[in-house]
């Protein structure tokens, strides 16, 4: 069995598909939390818009505390979003 050095990171792929608004809320959610340890870009489509996050890590469990962390941000604004009438 390889040792953890030579198996690579993991790797994570959050999308999302809506509005630009909305989009770029959502991103902005995000941001804070800690911005080295994803990549994003937001990309116009014939449907909208889709916010595409790639989360990379080293370790599994610090994977996937990273996407945990971004989609209960995600979810919280996206919650508050419809609360507040806005389309998604």
């Amino acid at each position: 069995m390889s040792s953890a050095k030579d198996m690579g990171d993991a790797v994570a792929r959050v999308v999302w598909t809506g509005s630009r608004e909305v989009a770029e809320n959502l991103l902005e959610s995000i941001m804070p939390d800690d911005p080295e340890s994803f990549e994003s870009e937001i990309v116009e489509s014939e449907d909208g818009v889709s916010l595409t996050i790639l989360i990379s890590s080293s370790e599994l469990s610090e994977l996937r505390a990273t996407v945990d962390d971004i989609l209960a941000c995600l979810s919280a604004v996206e919650g508050s979003l419809e609360v507040l009438g806005e389309e998604l």
